[in-house]
Formats: C-alpha cells, sequence, structure tokens
C-alpha cells in the first residue's frame, strides 16, 4: 500500500468560492428586480454549465468502471464529489420552475391561441407546466439514484476492501449510462431545445451528452493539476495519467464537434424553413463572429494542441487547454440559448456573465466540502497496486 490519503483541507476555498458566489448573487438578485426576464434567461445559462459538470462527471464514472484504467483512479474522488453536488443542483432548478413564463413561450396560454402557433399548440400535450416538472423530477431522480449507488458503493469498497462492490460498480454502470443518455436527451429536450418549440434537431440531446461530459473531464482535468502540487497525490500522479486524460480530452472534443457539426450538416442540407432558422438567426453579425471563435478556440486549438504528446504528459500545460474548453463551453451555450431569447438581434447581458459566477461560487462551495470528505484515491480498487505500478514505470 502506497501512504495514507486523508481528505484535503479544502476549507479556505470552500469559504472563498462561497463569498464570491454570494457576492454575484447579490449582483444578479439587483438585475432581477431591474429585468425580471433577464434574470432568468441568464439564470438558465449559469444553471446549464454547472449542472453538466455535475452530470458529466456522473458519465465519466461510469465510464470509468467499464473501462478501468489509472486515469480513472487519479479523479475518481472528484468525480464522486461532483456528483453528490446533485442535490444542489435539484435545488438551483427551482428558480427555472418558477420562472417558466419568462422562459418557455409555450406556457403562454394566450399565445397559444394564435393561429400561427398551431404547430405549438398540437404540442400541448407534452409541453405543458405540469408534465414538464413530473419530467424534471424522474430525471433528476434517475440522476441521484445513480450517484448515491456509485458513492455508497465506492466508499463501502475503500472501508472494506470487498471486491464484491467493484463488481456492483462495474455492473450498474452498463445500465446506468444508458439511462443517463436517455435522461440527458430528455433534459435537453425540455429544459433547452423546447425554448424554441417550433423547432427540433433529432441530435441536439447528443450535443448535450458530449458536452457535459466533456465540461465534466476539463474541470476534473484542473482539479488534479491543482491536487498534483501537493501531498499525498504529488506521490501518486504520473504524467502518464495526465497523457490519458489528454487523449480522452481530445476524444471528447472529437465527438463534441463531431454530433455539433453533423447537426449544421443535416439541416443546411435539408434546408426545411421550418429548421434552418434557428441557424440563420446564429449564423449573422456578432452571433457569427461567436461561432467562429467557438469553432477555433473550442476545437481547433484543443484539436492541435491536445496532439502534442509533450503538452499532454505536461499539467500545466494540459491545464491551460482544460480552462479554455470550460470558458468556451460558456460561450458557446451563449451561442446556443441566448437567440431563443433575443430573436433576430445579438444581446449579451452583464447578467449572462454573472450568472455563471453566482451559480459556480456556490456550486464550487458545496464541490469543496464534498471533496474534503473523503480519501483523495480509491486505495482497496482491486486494480490500484498494479495500475500505480504500471503507471509511475511508464510515466517517469
Amino acid at each position: 500500500m502506497i501512504g495514507s490519503f486523508n481528505p484535503p483541507n479544502m476549507s479556505r476555498f470552500q469559504n472563498r468560492a462561497l463569498i464570491v458566489g454570494v457576492v454575484f448573487f447579490v449582483f444578479l438578485l439587483i438585475g432581477a428586480l431591474v429585468n425580471r426576464e433577464q434574470f432568468f434567461h441568464s439564470y438558465l445559462i449559469g444553471f446549464t454549465f454547472w449542472a453538466g459538470i455535475a452530470v458529466g462527471s456522473l458519465a465519466l464514472l461510469m465510464l470509468q468502471h467499464l473501462t478501468g484504467g489509472g486515469w480513472g483512479l487519479v479523479i475518481r474522488r472528484s468525480l464522486e464529489a461532483a456528483t453528490r453536488t446533485l442535490p444542489l443542483i435539484v435545488a438551483l432548478f427551482i428558480p427555472i420552475i418558477i420562472g417558466s413564463h419568462s422562459l418557455y413561450e409555450w406556457t403562454d396560454k394566450e399565445k397559444l391561441a394564435d393561429p400561427k402557433y398551431a404547430v405549438v399548440k398540437f404540442k400541448e400535450p407534452y409541453l405543458n407546466l405540469p408534465f414538464f416538472s413530473i419530467r424534471a423530477i424522474v430525471i433528476f431522480g434517475i440522476w441521484l439514484l445513480l450517484a448515491f449507488f456509485f458513492n455508497k458503493w465506492s466508499l463501502e469498497q475503500d472501508r472494506t476492501g470487498d471486491t464484491r462492490f467493484s463488481k456492483n460498480l462495474r455492473v450498474l454502470s452498463g445500465p446506468g449510462m444508458v439511462l443517463l443518455i436517455f435522461s440527458v436527451t430528455f433534459a435537453s429536450i425540455d429544459w433547452f431545445m423546447s425554448l424554441e418549440p417550433e423547432w427540433s434537431s433529432t441530435i441536439y440531446g447528443f450535443i448535450f451528452v458530449a458536452s457535459w461530459s466533456l465540461s465534466a473531464l476539463a474541470f476534473a482535468i484542473a482539479v488534479l493539476a491543482k491536487l498534483a502540487d501537493d501531498e499525498p497525490m504529488k506521490r501518486i500522479v504520473a504524467p502518464l495519467h495526465f497523457h490519458d486524460l489528454g487523449k480522452l480530452l481530445l476524444a471528447l472534443v472529437m465527438l463534441w464537434a463531431y454530433f455539433a457539426f453533423s447537426q449544421f450538416l443535416i439541416i443546411w442540407s435539408a434546408n426545411s424553413p421550418e429548421e434552418i432558422r434557428w441557424y440563420l438567426v446564429r449564423m449573422h453579425g456578432a452571433w457569427g463572429v461567436l461561432i467562429v471563435s467557438v469553432a477555433i478556440l473550442h476545437f481547433g486549438a484543443p484539436f492541435l494542441f491536445l496532439l502534442s504528446r509533450n503538452l499532454k504528459r505536461n499539467p500545466h500545460r494540459l491545464v491551460i487547454i482544460a480552462l479554455l474548453v470550460l470558458g468556451m463551453r460558456v460561450i458557446d451555450l451563449w451561442w446556443m440559448l441566448i437567440p431563443a431569447f433575443t430573436k433576430e438581434k445579438f444581446g449579451l447581458s452583464w447578467m449572462d456573465i454573472v450568472a455563471p459566477v453566482a451559480v459556480g461560487g456556490l456550486w464550487l462551495s458545496f464541490f469543496a466540502w464534498q471533496l474534503g470528505k473523503r480519501s483523495l484515491i480509491p486505495i482497496n480498487d482491486p486494480q490500484f497496486e498494479s495500475v500505480m505500478q504500471q503507471q509511475h514505470l511508464s510515466g517517469h
């Protein structure tokens, strides 16, 4: 056994993140007094970004239990801590229900009575607030249940060393991944695609599955790079761990780009007025400039840099790419969601910047609290000794 791995002391970071979250939330609430609708529009973006990291961490956990490998061992505790923030995500979803009339035009009964909204009226049996809320409860129920078992069995395995729990985690990961993909697809349709209820895309849900997993991995790399500078992770984390994580980051960047471009190509080729208008709004003026920057900095630059073996093995360089990806995820959310509210014109409010910081401060504080509850390495994992030896023999 390689030493002991006590829970890290995260109290200082936890308090600082909480202060930032509270202060920025005060600014956001002041904004709500000035412009209530804009508050909910911006809040949805902040919620979506951080919820994506929590749910994406659940996907990466299941992927690691299915495939094994040292890359998953060194980030497993941070992934588990991220999934334990899901109760906070549920609480943060409540304002979206409260502000549904400011977000979703299908909640306006008078508007649906207009003949030009006949398509939306046809979807009313599905798009109505009671059923919307029930589906949200089911979706969160699936995520919370999966997170509960993955965290419970992982902790029991660490305490007892019983390989039965490792087998349970692997067996649950297969059907759990299927459940997660379906639930994220329904969540993305309900919470984001229905912002423009006349428009639809069959690939939209897969874009969120890929982007949320990508956000979670970029966040986990940033956390590991920070923890790797100090004991006890300094004795464990090898360059090959970052190399493997960099390869997975490259794969997810390409997967996200594949889904996003496939949606564009299919819709643009079909040239249907009902579908193509979603892109027409987002390809002109400032929105067009924004999507070019996303293409370059969210795909082009990470793709080229992550081809470098030396960069992937250098945590200080790799974390720059990870942080770039996280930053571009926010900008991509602006591009995807804001035009649903502003329609033909470009509109970026100061609250669109404040909201992700406000929600992020609260989320990061909760995450730090959870991360500080358990040891940083699952030392009783059946693969721990062999994987660590292999990684260090090839990583140094």
